[in-house]
């Protein structure tokens, strides 16, 4: 099962980071059509963070693909940390479709921290 986890501010309820680990193991590797399209979103939102907010987050992802990890750098524009929001906003709606419909394998958790 893939876990997502979203950390959000408290106060703010801003995304300040979030993680994906495990495989979905909905079908053989090369097939799972849960894992291909989790990853398709959050590389998507990652790559739209830096193409269209200008922000270059701090990750750290495994060789074989069954975990990564977005935060934000301490130092970035507040316009730009806005439009990221509203990218990541859009990342989690994706993930929660593809929960909605496989949630034996996919389950998003949400924190505040």
């Amino acid at each position: 099962m893939i876990q997502a986890t979203i950390n959000r501010s408290g106060n703010s309820r801003e995304i300040v980071s979030f993680s994906l680990s495990g495989h979905a193991d909905f079908a053989e590797h090369g097939q799972d059509l849960v894992c291909a399209g989790a990853s398709a979103i959050v590389i998507g939102a990652i790559n739209a963070v830096e193409a269209v907010a200008d922000i270059k987050p701090v990750l750290e992802m495994s060789d074989d693909g069954g975990y990564v990890h977005f935060e934000f750098p301490a130092e970035y524009d507040h316009s730009a940390f806005q439009k990221a929001q509203l990218l990541l906003e859009g990342m989690i709606v994706s993930l929660e479709t593809i929960e909605r419909d496989y949630q034996d394998y996919l389950q998003l958790k949400q924190n505040t921290i």
